[in-house]
C-alpha cells in the first residue's frame, strides 16, 4: 500500500486546513491514522479511524478541533483541522495498519506511511 498525503500549507492561528491521504489500493479494512512531528520532537499520534469509519480516536491535544474521516470509495482518509494553533505546526504523516488489525495510537504498530505534508500555523 502506498499512501500520498496532501493539503498542508501556511495558515494563521484560528484558521483551518484539510489534509488528505490517498491510498494506492483499497484499505477499507484497515485502521488508518495521522501522526505529526514538530522540529526537534518525536513523532506523535494525532488521530485514527477504523476501516468502516465508525470508530475514531484522537490525541487530547486535538480533541474537539480536529476530525478524521474517510471515503472508502475514494480510498482516501481526511483530517479536518480547525482552530489551528502555532503548536500544531509540524509535518503531518498518514499511516495505515495491515488488514484486519485493530486500533492503535502507537507509531510502531503502523505498517505503511505517506511522505508527510508540512503544516505551519503562524501567530
Amino acid at each position: 500500500v502506498q499512501l500520498q498525503a496532501s493539503g498542508g500549507g501556511l495558515v494563521q492561528a484560528g484558521g483551518s486546513l484539510r489534509l488528505s491521504c490517498a491510498a494506492s489500493e483499497r484499505t477499507f479494512s484497515s485502521y488508518q491514522g495521522w501522526f505529526r512531528q514538530a522540529p526537534g520532537k518525536e513523532r506523535e499520534f494525532v488521530a485514527a479511524i477504523s476501516g468502516s469509519g465508525g470508530r475514531t480516536y484522537y490525541a487530547d491535544s486535538v480533541k474537539g478541533r480536529f476530525t478524521i474521516s474517510r471515503d472508502n470509495a475514494k480510498n482516501t482518509v481526511y483530517l479536518q483541522m480547525n482552530s489551528l494553533k502555532p503548536d500544531d505546526t509540524a509535518v503531518y504523516y498518514c499511516a495505515a495498519r495491515r488488514l484486519l488489525l485493530g486500533a492503535s495510537t502507537t507509531l510502531t504498530d503502523y505498517d505503511y506511511w505517506g511522505q508527510g505534508t508540512q503544516v505551519t500555523v503562524s501567530s
